[in-house]
């Protein structure tokens, strides 16, 4: 007899759902959202231009600085994995904030976090002890040398936002840098498709002319090369501080980091004495199935300096950066600071979000559910082989990428009841809350093939 494993069975049970849902032979919902279905009509149309949600907007709008470009819905509050807007209707939230509200919509515990330290204490400034800060970065170097990863993590700088926590990794990355090699030692390289931020020293290592060319000039001192591929390490040497790279690029279109690769950048670093950066705020915080993302890679490919943000707060600001010892001997009082980060009310907040989060039985239901997820996007390319090339990703991050651009798609999703946005060029994302269940995740699939069909 043979004996699969929990994760085999649930994959070739998973398979065979989600060709039942997507081939059209089930159907788990009412009978009016089943003829819905089969009709493939928009359920969740656009707020009309009397509706509250349009006198909302055009009340407030002329007050906004115009730096994003969104519909017209407004959002009153969520739960779980659904967002609910203020006329009624109700969508399945598979960007999750842009990975972030890693435990769903209005969770119950934080919720009583947040209360209980909003009446107690929310910030006293870092020129005092709180009760909050130490032991959130005391768990985040304990449940992270409990793990594959990051083995020489020592201290964590806590701030306020990704882009700060990227900030801060550069700062330490160039006074290392001058500490062991001198005022010439400043360079730090990053990748084409990657995306670090949007203050200046992390915009400067985001090599995207869109975001760069409207406030050039940008911080000196940054070079660039193509993510895998070998030809970067010739970019490394004697003046190179750190090497930043996010093992799976979100933005750039959920583009994994090869082992090898990965492995090539730590060994050459460990050549010149520069530090590995390995910006995971959105591929990492159990994104993965794995508390960070780099556990999947080998032991010897781990970074010097780690950062986070998203998920550690659910949707509460706060950044993170993870050091090794040898970096942080080279911070010294009054090198870097922060009026906001590590407040009592965030990092408690994290502190819930990190003891949750890195629970095996955690991590390994969203591995579970990343299958379902494999499973259900290789279908959808099967089903539509001169529309979607390729598909990409591990856990619940996952890039569908297409031979044209998925707004009309995008906007299909939205009009059916889901959320979904975009990454790269011509790519889906989908970076649901890492809560979702297996039934939400057939939902959804189920409705990107309609709205996938809507489009054609």
């Amino acid at each position: 007899m043979i004996i699969y494993s929990p994760s085999v069975r649930l994959l070739v049970r998973s398979s065979y759902r989600v060709c039942r849902v997507l081939y059209g032979r089930h159907y788990s919902t009412a009978t009016d959202a089943a003829e819905a279905v089969h009709q493939n009509v928009i359920t969740n149309p656009d707020p009309s231009q009397s509706s509250k949600s349009s006198e909302f907007v055009r009340e407030h709008e002329p007050y906004n600085v115009a730096t994003y470009a969104r519909p017209g819905l407004v959002f009153s509050h969520g739960k779980g994995c659904y967002l609910f807007d203020v006329e009624g209707s109700k969508y399945l939230d598979f960007t999750a904030g842009i990975a972030v509200v890693a435990l769903g919509h209005s969770d119950d515990a934080i919720a009583k976090i947040l209360y209980e330290q909003a009446s107690k204490l929310m910030h006293c400034s870092n020129l005092y002890y709180n009760e909050w800060t130490g032991p959130l970065c005391k768990l985040l170097i304990e449940r992270t040398l409990a793990t594959r990863g990051m083995q020489s993590a020592a201290r964590v700088f806590v701030a306020n936002s990704g882009t700060e926590a990227n900030e801060a990794a550069i700062k330490f990355a160039r006074k290392y840098g001058k500490t062991v090699g001198g005022d010439n030692k400043y360079e730090i390289l990053s990748f084409y498709s990657s995306f670090h931020g949007r203050t200046m020293g992390a915009l400067s290592a985001t090599p995207n002319e869109k975001y760069q060319k409207p406030f050039a000039p940008m911080v000196p001192g940054f070079k660039y090369a193509k993510f895998n591929d070998m030809a970067a390490l010739d970019s490394i040497d004697k003046n190179t501080c750190a090497v930043l790279v996010e093992p799976i690029q979100g933005e750039g279109g959920v583009n994994v980091g090869t082992d090898e690769f990965m492995l090539a950048l730590r060994k050459k670093c460990d050549q010149v004495d520069a530090l590995l950066v390995f910006d995971e705020i959105q591929c990492g915080m159990g994104r993965t199935g794995y508390l960070w993302a780099h556990e999947s890679l080998p032991v010897e490919a781990q970074p010097d300096v780690l950062t986070m943000a998203k998920s550690l707060g659910n949707g509460f600001p706060i950044g993170a950066a993870m050091v090794s010892e040898k970096v942080a001997q080279a911070i010294k009082i009054g090198d870097h600071g922060t009026t906001f980060g590590g407040n009592p009310l965030a990092s408690r907040v994290a502190h819930h979000c990190v003891s949750v989060i890195s629970q095996p039985e955690f991590l390994g239901n969203v591995k579970l559910k990343a299958e379902l997820f494999k499973a259900g996007l290789e279908t959808l390319k099967e089903k539509y082989p001169g529309l979607v090339s390729e598909i990409r990703g591990t856990g619940l991050i996952w890039g569908v990428q297409l031979n044209k651009s998925p707004d009309a798609i995008v906007e299909a999703a939205r009009l059916r009841g889901l959320l979904v946005i975009t990454a790269g060029v011509n790519t889906i994302r989908i970076v649901p809350p890492l809560v979702i269940s297996e039934d939400e995740v057939l939902e959804g699939l189920r409705i990107l093939d309609l709205a996938i069909a809507s489009t054609l």
